[in-house]
């Protein structure tokens, strides 16, 4: 249960860390509130460290499939995101990082 509430928690920290560093590009009024956007690192990288906690638990201590789900999910999280948000396309490149993505996050969880 630790692995699945560490990467939904990691999800959700990446969503917000890509609004949060590219709302600046796609929403011009985040430049006039940079201390709310700055304030709002310290929740965020409690979502982070909770995220990483609960993963290293759920792999026994190890911290290496942390370090690789997080990657995996990060290039998820940023393509679908700037797919959806900013229209840049899928393209044959960014679809063979989507699936390299998820095969990382696979192998770490299914490979015993």
């Amino acid at each position: 249960m630790n692995i699945l509430y560490g990467i939904l928690i990691g999800f959700l920290a990446q969503i917000f860390s890509f609004l949060q560093l590219q709302g600046a590009i796609k929403y011009g009024w985040y430049g006039k509130y940079l201390w709310l956007i700055l304030l709002f690192s310290i929740p965020l990288s409690w979502l982070y460290i909770q995220s990483v906690q609960r993963l290293i638990a759920g792999f026994g201590g190890e911290i290496w499939p942390s370090r690789l789900i997080g990657f995996g999910i990060g290039i998820i999280v940023f393509s679908l995101m700037s797919h959806y948000l900013f229209k840049e396309p899928l393209s044959p490149k960014t679809l063979t990082c989507l699936g390299l993505g998820t095969l990382i996050i696979l192998v770490q969880i299914l490979w015993k």
